[in-house]
């Protein structure tokens, strides 16, 4: 494994750093609300740095990520990345890539996915109903992936939804609950085997058949890889600010930071960070590599659900009372890091899933 990142994928980095620091600032994130920053998000796309993640594979939208969550910068773009580009990009049909990508990469086209868990949704020849409670940046979105009951992917504008009812989370992703109606839906790519010429062209698989033969869990792996770089982001930046109130805050005439106590608290946090961080980048790895990824999911997963709730406690925490003042920056940390963590799932659910992958795996 070689974490290194290419020439493209540190000018990526870099490239969205300097965007995030210009506009999404404290005052424009307290001006923003709950809602998204929508200059903010076109100047992302102007840039190109959502469609650049075509090029630069899932470890390139992990570094974009982890830049959006040192600032919690209020933009769809983990959700409209992993549930939109890479997802369209690896099970479109060629006709549907050349439709909808290129909307996708300006922004116009904006992708997020009712998911983690399948079942809450019933197809029958297209058509959808059922109910998702939750889902992130659905008020911003022009379309929701959604898997039915057979885990088959189908993509619904969500102007054919027949109710979209906003939902406020712990972190202002401009949620919503979605409710399907016999709405129609787009299945994405196609059956194995259908009569059909376009195909993956770099797939050494028959070329009737999808290169990535359980597409849902292709897309549910890459988006938890995905929030999990977010959440490095959210921890990495929460500590930066715990870093500097502490370097200058004093007590008993010396500053915080000389205190043994914050010292071994704020090491374990920067810790923790590293551990997600990791994780994270060899999943997203793995992926861009074309390796089996599951256990890396949810590894990574696991890491950022649990690891991510201490660093942003810890981060608040070392504030004092500073910690307790909801507008106060590091306090917008916290909420990030506790959504992530509820979204990507409590570390129990995660290792129950995690084991029961293991189990499948050994020969004994």
């Amino acid at each position: 494994m070689d974490f290194t990142p290419s020439e493209e994928q540190a000018a990526v980095r870099e490239l969205a750093a300097r965007i995030f620091a210009d506009l999404s600032t404290h005052d424009r994130l307290g001006a923003a609300g709950t809602g998204t920053d929508a200059e903010l998000w076109k100047a992302l796309c102007a840039a190109g740095l959502p469609g650049a993640v075509e090029e630069t594979g899932l470890l390139g939208l992990v570094m974009l990520l982890e830049e959006q969550g040192r600032v919690t910068a209020q933009v769809p773009l983990a959700a409209s990345c992993a549930y939109g580009i890479l997802a369209v990009a690896r099970h479109g049909t060629d006709e549907q890539r050349g439709r909808l990508l290129p909307g996708l990469r300006d922004g116009t086209t904006v992708v997020t996915g009712a998911f983690p868990a399948a079942g809450g949704v019933t197809s029958r020849d297209g058509r959808l109903s059922g109910a998702v409670e939750w889902v992130p940046w659905l008020r911003d979105a022009t379309h929701v992936l959604v898997p039915d009951e057979e885990r088959t992917l189908w993509l619904v504008r969500t102007e054919d939804a027949a109710r979209v009812d906003p939902v406020e989370l712990t972190a202002p992703w401009s949620a919503g609950r979605l409710v399907l109606d016999g709405a129609t839906g787009e299945r994405l790519g196609r059956r194995g085997g259908d009569a059909q010429p376009d195909s993956h062209p770099d797939s050494h698989l028959d070329p009737h058949l999808d290169p990535h033969p359980d597409p849902y869990a292709d897309v549910l792996a890459a988006a938890r890889v995905a929030f999990a770089g977010l959440q490095a982001g959210v921890c990495a930046g929460s500590l930066a600010r715990a870093v500097e109130y502490t370097s200058v805050r004093e007590q008993f005439g010396r500053p915080l930071s000389t205190h043994q106590a914050v010292q071994l608290r704020a090491a374990d946090a920067y810790m923790d960070t590293e551990a997600i961080r990791v994780t994270a980048y060899e999943a997203a790895w793995r992926f861009d590599e074309g390796l089996d990824i599951g256990e890396a999911a949810l590894t990574t997963a696991w890491w950022a659900s649990e690891a991510g709730k201490r660093v942003v406690h810890a981060g608040q925490h070392l504030h004092g009372g500073m910690g307790a003042d909801l507008d106060h920056p590091v306090h917008r940390h916290f909420l990030w890091g506790r959504q992530l963590d509820a979204y990507l799932g409590c570390g129990t659910e995660l290792l129950a899933e995690l084991g029961d992958l293991l189990a499948e795996g050994d020969p004994s």
